[in-house]
């Protein structure tokens, strides 16, 4: 293998930094304001809570290379009492106010490099607050982006970039090559100017330009809409080392200058704990006052003797101003005036000869705690155990007199915490998932209402069950510290009462975290299919990854494919269509208002079946019985759609050459399709012409004919009928259809409105649908929605069919769709795209006037702020997928204008009257769906809405490989279903049997009634279950022949100090300890080991324990693996359980490891898990790594590996091999060859011979590279070594003993080098699934495998061989993209791709892996541009698209 791909297939998750700001938003848009609740009997619960009434910020957060903005929607409890909940309960209760809140995304960004660190700069409240925020990103070495959100495109836009790499800035490192921390930037808390810290001494201030500065002048005429966001104006750079700064540990700004001020932590001689008896209390804090226009810092002053260990400082908020240092063992506050401290457990000295510190009332360590500030006074920390502590500032005026600190909640363990507005913290973490808690606080604990208290108690409490499943997982804030007690006090007694605050919280939503990816391994589902072949084989198996750390340890199960619980199946060959319908019978209908079931939990009536000739009903309410022969409906041929029009109360039923509408079985009126008058024709003209596609919105359904004609039935409310009519703008067009679809608005402030210019339409008044009996459901507006033939695209009120919108070329996937009846200024660009040669555009044309549109589906789920989703599927089979947004754009001037302009230019004003010139759409990124071509003998694609499947709302997409689009957060999760093939039908089914579920119909005639296992969450990239182990796990595997997963948990036992010293003393050389009689007080946290053998459960529940294998004291258990052993005496093979330990006493015990096998065994009726130790034995050195090697055991211990046979009750060993490994960390077999990884030595390379019994080296690297992982990379016949390093690259290397550079064979040759930009920790190999391409290739193609890996960030990728060919076409590809594409932060992906190695010599390697995150965007580029990339590639997009479909087709493992 030369040549791979690199492909993410499920972005990172761990939360690393966070921030909050005002970035689609200025603090005085109303949008999203909480309006004050005024009823009485809140108010009298809460006499002085503060009402959250500000505006709520925006929170930004990244993961790795993924950067995402999210909105806080609060929701009042006034809105959720008139209105039905959302499926989805709310978390936590109600509190002050507020039933709940959840995040929404605003955008998603997945970048060529890593943030490193976050800041917001704030507008600073100039133009009394009508400014944006904007972000300020920091990438490695020495790169600062700013973007700020773009209202035209609704996305992020760079306002800035400043990179300090390079030759030039090459003296700021100052000969140093290596740094342990990328830059940091902090932000002015007025926004007047930031600071980044680069290369560890270079501080580079960032000043911002202010309000009356000539650029944002000259910008704000193509600037958002007249928001104007905070821009960066200049750089400079201070170097601190002329400060005498050497060791800097954190920096910040405070409040209350009128300068920006920054504070500096910093370490004037460095110690450590070995040393601190001599050197202690060695930082100390500088004050630099910053001048950005005279470019000078003076220092106003400054702090010393700090503790050593003394590691963040935070900036108190106004009025109070001055910092707090955080220490490992104490906190101290200093301002310019007066200073004070808080010592927090034993170890806090103060400094020789000063007074005596004040003590907190209960012992902690605080290093590694993150911070934020709850109010202007109290601070929130959050420890490394998960602890949440409140900080509380005692002060009259600015001084402050003393710090208390009092417990709080516990939760996860956090990455960084900030405050979301006045009422909302974030916790973001990396190691759990990340929770958003709703704060409120009072003067005293008597405020609380009587029913708050449980609710918090148990956040579980008021969830359903099946939520409660599935939430269990990242139960936030459970345990309580005192068990009962929820309000929060300050500590100790008050002189001040109004300083006692008791807060109280409640978790409003969570994001999920799968991430840090220690290990995981491939196994089989509970409910795979022994049967299924080819790809549906994958939906069969899932990864069971060893996720978190501590108590946020988890087993997280991973199923990349949705296979869906069957209830029941039926075959019904020639099935083409199912739906269901409801009936609202007249005469049940009062009884059932007396119930009140909600329109969602209505059971479905009937069941239509279309059949090639034929049509079945089945009725649905309770168990599905045929009614054919009993009802009016069309039997006699196949149907083509059928719905409820008028409230649910009526059927309408469409085929091919009419419609019946039902009132339950019984018909009211039947129609037939005539071809209107104005068409001439003969009489067969008109036979020919009959239904293709039907769209139905109640009272309208529309009709598609297959000559390209359309018809519209209109329903009539009053007497419950049906009419035809053919709009007049389609009749007299000459354009032909290509796909049409009607979109009901729905609600009571329909969506579209806000995006007209008209002031009577946006208000709301005059219903045109509103019926006689006043139904509320039917509130909203239908519109119709066109494509045509040349790929055009418009959008008709219905039923007057005004032309609303309007834009050319929809088929060629703009990234942004505007009406196009706005100038566009951007045209200009494709005009010159245009105007190419004409014998290459004629050549190129004729591929691309086949591309049209084939279906068209728009809906907007519920949820008070979604905005509508539109998709198109192509006739390539690609699928086109826009959200919707408003932008009110600057030119349109003021209604006054325009009502002007529209009497001048006369018959305009009828077009530009009521159009939606604010609407906009935006493209989405599917890059995870498999499209695949369409030959006209695949199914059709086809889209199927659900508002309601097992909880969850979206879109089914059937046909040749269907998926699952669910929406969560106004953004789309796709789910494939890959477990049976190609599906024809969908529909969803509600009955007493099947609650919330679904059928669809196989290609193979197969009808299945299914729902959606309830046990996964599927907010996520792919859908997980996760089950909590209460510690940190370690290693897993997979036992396959009793369906098992042994895996490696530690979780802390407090032990009493005397016991941990004593046996951290060697034994053999004597016992120093009890002469010096020391006798300690206290307890020490030890991490205590164990093997948990766990078992899936088969109704998908949480997992169940079956054995427990304790570790001794001081063991530490190292790997785990099952291994197939041939037993000598009884020549047969067994599989057993082999564990490798390692005793851990510190320094002065010489290193000793144990191996460990154990036998596994089910009793008679599978209850219990027998599991018995068949031999141990202790060896020199820890046992890092196992595996079995052709009926061997292969062990490395310490500084070597030998080889052992077993002959049933003992390991003797047969061979050995010295290699100087320092420790091995992983170890692969193929075959008779051992690729071994090794901390710091790299890769060795061997093979084991049977008949002398030997291990030899066949070759290894020289270089010096840490090891994480290590696998086998095959390709047809040729074998790769693939290993990961700690510097977050990979590299692959080939054993070419023949080629002169491998020194006759002992030197491994690097063969492709690549930075993947996170933690590889685990290979795994699997074959890579048949393509059509790589099936006619014939058979060297089969023996292919891909790798697929896991990360510490939560991120799972792909390494996939290529053939040369493929490779060369997608590298040059590739380098064109790299400036055809616009990145967002101006990041260049070939740089973020170079092999990092942190300042040590390495000579490059060829660059031979091409970057998919990359070639993705291809799709993502308009049709005209895809083709000019592809001619200037010289190549056709049919190829890069297959190229590309194939490399996804063939990784969708899981």
């Amino acid at each position: 293998m030369s040549f791979a791909a690199y492909k993410l297939m499920h972005c990172p998750t761990g939360i690393e930094n966070c921030a909050s700001g005002f970035i689609t938003h200025s603090p005085t848009d109303c949008t999203p304001r909480i309006p004050p609740v005024q009823t009485d009997d809140l108010d009298s619960d809460w006499p002085d809570t503060p009402k959250p009434t500000g505006p709520v910020p925006n929170l930004i957060v990244s993961a790795a290379n993924v950067v995402e903005v999210y909105t806080v929607r609060v929701q009042d409890e006034a809105d959720s009492r008139d209105s039905k909940p959302p499926l989805d309960a709310q978390l936590g209760g109600v509190l002050a106010g507020n039933s709940g809140a959840s995040l929404e995304l605003v955008c998603h960004y997945r970048l060529h490099g890593n943030v490193e660190s976050l800041g917001v700069l704030s507008s600073g409240g100039i133009d009394g607050g009508r400014r944006r925020d904007s972000i300020i990103l920091t990438f490695q070495d020495a790169k600062v982006s700013v973007l700020e959100f773009d209202d035209s495109i609704h996305g992020l836009r760079t306002s800035s970039l400043h990179c300090f790499e390079g030759p030039d800035w090459q003296h700021l490192k100052r000969g140093r090559e290596s740094f342990a921390r990328g830059p940091i930037v902090k932000v002015d808390p007025q926004g007047r100017c930031a600071a980044v810290l680069v290369y560890g001494l270079q501080m580079v201030v960032l000043k911002a330009a202010e309000a009356i500065s000539g650029l944002v002048g000259e910008d704000s005429a193509f600037s958002a809409g007249g928001a104007v966001c905070a821009r960066i104006e200049s750089s400079y750079i201070i170097s601190l080392r002329d400060l005498d700064m050497k060791h800097i540990k954190d920096f910040i700004f405070i409040n209350g200058y009128i300068e920006p001020v920054m504070v500096i932590l910093h370490e004037r001689e460095r110690t450590w704990a070995g040393r601190v008896s001599w050197k202690h209390h060695t930082c100390m804090i500088s004050a630099l006052s910053i001048s950005t226009t005279l470019r000078q810092h003076p220092l106003i002053w400054s702090a010393t003797n700090l503790p050593h260990d003394a590691y963040k400082i935070l900036a108190v908020p106004s009025p109070i101003g001055g910092v707090l240092v955080l220490c490992a063992n104490s906190i101290h506050y200093h301002s310019q005036s007066t200073s004070c401290a808080l010592a927090l457990n034993n170890y806090a000295a103060p400094m020789d000869g000063s007074q005596e510190m004040s003590r907190s009332n209960f012992i902690v360590e605080l290093d590694a705690a993150n911070a934020t500030w709850l109010t202007n006074d109290v601070a929130m920390l959050s420890t490394k155990t998960g602890e949440l502590l409140l900080l509380t500032l005692v002060y009259d005026g600015r001084i402050v007199q003393r710090l208390e600190l009092s417990k709080s909640r516990a939760s996860v363990l956090t990455s960084g915490l900030t405050t979301v507005g006045s009422s909302f913290v974030f916790l973001g973490s990396r190691l759990g998932d990340s929770i958003l808690v709703q704060f409120t606080y009072g003067a005293g604990a008597s405020m609380l209402p009587p029913g708050v208290k449980e609710e918090v108690g148990d956040i579980e409490s008021d969830v359903p069950s099946a939520k409660r499943l599935r939430r269990s997982s990242s139960d936030p804030l459970q345990d309580m510290v005192n068990g009962e007690e929820l309000s929060l006090y300050g500590s100790g007694p008050n002189n001040a009462q109004s300083a006692q605050k008791a807060f109280s919280f409640a978790v409003r939503d969570s994001l999920i975290n799968v991430g840090p990816l220690k290990d995981f391994s491939y196994g089989l589902r509970f409910n795979a299919d022994p049967n299924a072949t080819g790809i549906a084989k994958q939906s069969n198996y899932e990864l069971v990854c060893c996720s978190g750390h501590g108590k946020n340890g988890a087993v997280c199960v991973l199923q990349k494919s949705i296979r869906p619980e069957m209830m029941t199946q039926e075959s019904i060959p020639g099935c083409k269509g199912v739906w269901t319908v409801y009936h609202k019978n007249s005469r049940s209908h009062g009884v059932d208002s007396s119930k009140g079931p909600a329109d969602d939990d209505e059971y479905h009536a009937y069941l239509i079946i279309s059949l090639e000739a034929r049509t079945m009903v089945l009725q649905s309410a309770n168990n599905l019985e045929e009614v054919t022969e009993n009802v009016d409906y069309y039997i006699q041929g196949s149907t083509m759609a059928a719905g409820n029009l008028f409230g649910r109360r009526l059927v309408i039923q469409v085929y091919a050459y009419g419609a019946r509408l039902l009132d339950g079985g019984f018909m009211v009126q039947e129609l037939s399709f005539k071809v209107p008058n104005s068409e001439i024709g003969s009489g067969s003209g008109s036979e020919n012409q009959k239904v293709s596609s039907v769209s139905i919105a109640d009272p309208y359904v529309l009709l598609s004919m297959t000559d390209g004609s359309v018809q519209l039935l209109v329903g009539d409310l009053s007497t419950c009928t049906v009419s035809t009519t053919v709009p007049a703008v389609f009749e007299s067009s000459k354009k032909l259809i290509s796909a049409c679809t009607l979109y009901h608005d729905k609600g009571p402030e329909p969506w579209l409105r806000k995006t007209s210019t008209d002031a009577w339409l946006s208000t709301g008044i005059g219903e045109p649908i509103d019926g006689s009996d006043g139904a509320s459901h039917d509130l909203g507006d239908v519109y119709c929605i066109v494509c045509y033939d040349s790929g055009d695209l418009e959008i008709f009120d219905v039923p007057n069919f005004t032309r609303v919108f309007s834009m050319d070329k929809f088929a060629s996937g703009r990234t942004n769709l505007v009406d196009s009846f706005i100038p566009q200024p951007a045209d200009t660009t494709q005009e010159v795209v245009k105007i190419t040669d004409d014998a290459t555009a004629h050549g190129r044309k004729e591929n691309i006037t086949n591309i049209r549109v084939v279906e068209l589906a728009m809906h907007r789920w519920a949820g008070k702020h979604s905005r509508p989703f539109l998709f198109g599927i192509l006739s390539d089979g690609t699928i086109l997928c826009y959200h919707a947004y408003v932008f009110e754009s600057s030119d349109t001037g003021s209604k006054d204008e325009k009502a002007i302009n529209s009497q001048n230019s006369g018959n305009l004003s009828s077009m530009s009257g009521s159009r939606f010139r604010n609407l906009r759409f935006v493209r989405v990124s599917l890059d995870t769906y498999a499209r695949d071509e369409m030959p006209s003998g695949t199914l059709p694609k086809h889209f199927s809405i659900f508002k309601n499947v097992g909880g969850f709302q979206g879109l089914y997409l059937s046909g040749s490989r269907p998926a699952w689009f669910m929406m969560f957060r106004e953004r789309l999760r796709v789910h494939p279903q890959l477990c049976d093939g190609p599906i024809v039908a969908f529909t969803v089914l509600h009955n007493v049997n099947c609650n919330h579920g679904f059928i669809y119909v196989t290609s193979q005639g197969t009808l299945k009634i299914c729902q959606l296992p309830s046990f996964l969450s599927y907010d996520n990239y792919w859908p997980v279950q996760k089950i909590t182990l209460k510690g940190t796990p370690h290693q897993v595997t997979y036992f396959a022949e009793k369906n098992l997963y042994p895996l490696i948990v530690s979780y802390p036992v407090l032990k009493p100090v005397n016991q941990v010293l004593s046996s951290l003393v060697d034994q053999e050389v004597g016992h120093q300890l009890e002469n010096e009689n020391m006798n300690f007080e206290g307890t020490y946290p030890v991490e205590e080991f164990e093997i948990r053998i766990m078992e899936p459960q088969n109704s998908g529940g949480p997992w169940q324990t079956r054995a427990t294998i304790p570790m001794q004291s001081s063991e530490n258990a190292l790997t785990v693996r099952a291994v197939t052993l041939f037993n000598s005496s009884t020549r047969e093979n067994e599989t057993l359980l082999a564990i490798g330990t390692a005793y851990v006493q510190g320094e002065d015990v010489a290193a000793r490891g144990r191996i460990v096998l154990f036998s596994v065994e089910r009793n008679a009726d599978n209850s219990q898990i027998l599991v018995s130790e068949v031999y141990s034995k202790e060896l020199k050195g820890a046992i890092s790594a196992l595996a079995s090697l052709q009926g061997h055991l292969l062990i490395a211990s310490g500084p070597k590996i030998i080889l052992h046979k077993w002959t049933g009750s003992e390991l003797n060993g047969v061979a050995f091999y010295d290699v100087p490994p320092l420790y091995v960390v992983s170890l692969n077999i193929v075959k008779n060859f051992i690729l071994l990884g090794d901390i710091h030595k790299s890769i060795y390379f061997l093979s084991w011979k049977e008949q002398g019994s030997q291990l030899n080296l066949l070759a290894k690297d020289f270089g010096s590279l840490d090891c994480l992982a290590t696998e086998f990379l095959i390709d047809g016949n040729t074998l790769s070594l693939m290993v990961s390093d700690d510097q977050k690259n990979v590299q692959v290397f080939s054993y070419s003993p023949k080629l002169s550079e491998s020194w006759k064979g002992q030197k491994l040759l690097s063969r492709a080098e690549f930075h993947i930009g996170a933690h590889v920790t685990k290979f795994l190999r699997l074959h890579l699934l048949p393509t059509s391409s790589n099936a006619a290739q014939g058979s060297d193609k089969t023996n292919r495998f891909g790798l697929l890996f896991g990360t510490l960030d939560g991120s799972i990728g792909c390494i996939v061989p290529l053939d040369e060919l493929t490779f060369r076409r997608l590298q040059s590809l590739q380098k064109k993209l790299v400036d055809a594409v616009s990145h967002v932060a101006g990041l260049n992906p070939r740089s973020f791709r170079q092999f990092r190695s942190n300042g040590r010599a390495h000579r490059p390697g060829p660059d031979s892996i091409v970057d998919c995150e990359l070639l993705f965007h291809y799709e993502m580029l308009p049709l005209e541009e895809q083709l000019e990339i592809a001619h200037q590639v010289g190549t056709t997009r049919m190829q890069i698209m297959s190229n590309l479909n194939e490399l996804t087709l063939g990784t969708s493992f899981l």
